[in-house]
């Protein structure tokens, strides 16, 4: 089950990023950066302070979001939650089963 309080805004700044909401801020944030790459785009998840800080952290008051995304896909849900714990969940593993048995069908968990 994906936790509701995280969400996926564009800040008045125009950055994009994902965090937690809670209390009127957007806490835990990270800058989601489109990069093209071979006629598509890929996504980078960085911490919003990168270069200068590489963990997951600080917040941003709900005043400064824009824009809610309202459907988030939950590949990059999952992402985010990994970026945050360093913690690798299994369904975002290419040809990774729940056991780590060979191809994925499909199933969830995490990988300590």
């Amino acid at each position: 089950m994906v936790d509701g309080n995280i969400k996926f805004v564009k800040l008045v700044s125009g950055d994009s990023v994902m965090g937690k909401l809670e209390d009127g801020k957007l806490k835990d944030v990270v800058q989601i950066q489109a990069i093209p790459a071979g006629g598509g785009v890929q996504l980078a998840i960085l911490p919003f302070g990168f270069p200068f800080e590489e963990e997951v952290g600080g917040e941003i008051k709900e005043e400064h979001i824009l824009y809610e995304y309202q459907k988030v896909p939950e590949e990059l849900v999952n992402k985010y939650l990994e970026t945050k714990s360093n913690i690798k969940i299994a369904s975002s593993i290419p040809d990774v089963g729940p056991l780590g048995g060979g191809k994925s069908s499909g199933g969830s968990g995490i990988i300590l």
